[in-house]
Order: structure tokens, then sequence, then C-alpha cells
């Protein structure tokens, strides 16, 4: 069952804030391969395409001298942490169930290592897919958060998104029922 749509999300003032800031066409690029990655592991597609979506609201610009300061940011970066808690907020306010809201967050929490000591992460189903799809679309630099979209192209998509989602939940919740 879901309890809130991308659209419902992506409507929200604090998202479009937080996602116009770190980048709504990585944003969106992100949900789109995370859609796919947790079809393909079979994984909840809601969860992943809302921990994608959300991935990088905790994104703080860095700057040095009046220019974005890339190794600045990799330095001192917690954006996944900041974002985690700013995504479950906005969750809970649109009426997500709570256990998937912090499933989400914790998706997000984990979705990078940059703030964390050396080491590897252990991941479960969830996280890889939201950490591999952000990969997927990462471009040298953090070049990939500066990528344009029209608020309209934007829209479009993540309504796409959410179709794809809805006509995924009706066939699987069909085939359930001649089981």
């Amino acid at each position: 069952m879901r309890y809130v749509t991308l659209e419902e999300i992506f409507d929200h003032p604090i998202a479009q804030k937080y996602l116009n800031r770190s980048g709504m066409a990585h944003a969106i690029a992100v949900a789109e391969y995370a859609f796919d990655f947790a079809v393909e592991k079979g994984v909840s597609v809601d969860l992943a395409t809302k921990a994608a979506l959300l991935h990088d609201v905790g994104h703080y610009t860095w700057y040095r001298d009046g220019e974005w300061d890339y190794d600045l940011y990799k330095e001192n970066d917690i954006h996944a942490i900041k974002g985690a808690s700013r995504a479950h907020k906005l969750l809970i306010r649109l009426g997500e169930d709570r256990h998937q809201a912090k499933e989400i967050a914790v998706a997000i929490l984990l979705h990078t290592d940059s703030y964390l000591p050396q080491g590897e992460l252990m991941l479960k189903p969830l996280q890889e897919v939201v950490a591999q799809a952000d990969e997927v679309d990462e471009e040298y630099g953090g070049g990939h958060h500066y990528r344009k979209i029209s608020s309209n192209e934007a829209r479009i998509r993540i309504q796409k998104l959410d179709k794809k989602m809805n006509d995924l939940f009706k066939q699987t919740s069909t085939k359930q029922q001649f089981a």
C-alpha cells in the first residue's frame, strides 16, 4: 500500500526548496534508476523511489571565494545525515507510514559514505538500490547537482514514475488474487 505518492512529495514546499537546491534533475534521474534497480532486485519500488528522490535534500553548498569547492564539500560533508532527518520529518508530515518513513530515511543516510571514516558498510537491499542509483547518475566534481530541468518536465517525469508504480502494484495484486 502506498501512503504518499512521489507527486505529493514533489509538491510540498519543503521538498521543492531542497530538491531545487540539491539538483532536481539529478533527484528525478536517481528515482528513475532506483525504480528499475528495485524491480530487478525485488525491493519495494515505493520505498526505493522515495529514498532516491529525497537522497540529497540535506545538501549544503560549499563555496570558497564565490566558487563551488568540491574538495571542501568532500572534506566537510554530512548531507546524508541532514537529508535523512529532513526526509523523515517531511514524510511523516505527509502521512507516510512511520516504519516506511524510517526505512526511507535510513536508505538516505546510507546512500553515500562521504561522511564516514574509511571502511565499508554492509547495506541492505533497499540501501544498495538507492546508493547504486545515485552512483549511476553522478558526474565528476558534483556536476550532476547543476543539471537543469523545467518544473513542467520534472512534474511529468514524477507523474510517470507514480503511474509505473501504480501499474506495477495493480499487476502484482492481480497475480496474487489468482494465485
